[in-house]
């Protein structure tokens, strides 16, 4: 469980957009796991979880990148 707490979060805090990215992507794996192995999946739906993997990595990329607030 650490290690998954650790992945999802660069801070003690876990993110939510972090965790809601990872379930989005868990999903479109086993998605796609499931239309290889001949099982018919919405497209819709899969494009949907797709399009919310993509835009939390983004999210959580440009955090990087964003500048922060320094206390004095």
């Amino acid at each position: 469980m650490g290690q998954i707490k650790s992945m999802l979060s660069k801070d003690p805090a876990v993110s939510s957009k972090r965790v809601i990215t990872f379930l989005a992507f868990i999903l479109c794996a086993g998605a796609f796991i499931a239309m290889v192995l001949g099982h018919t999946i919405d497209t819709k739906l899969f494009d949907s979880m797709m399009y919310i993997v993509i835009a939390g990595l983004g999210f959580t990329a440009s955090e990087q990148f964003a500048p922060t607030k320094e206390t004095k």
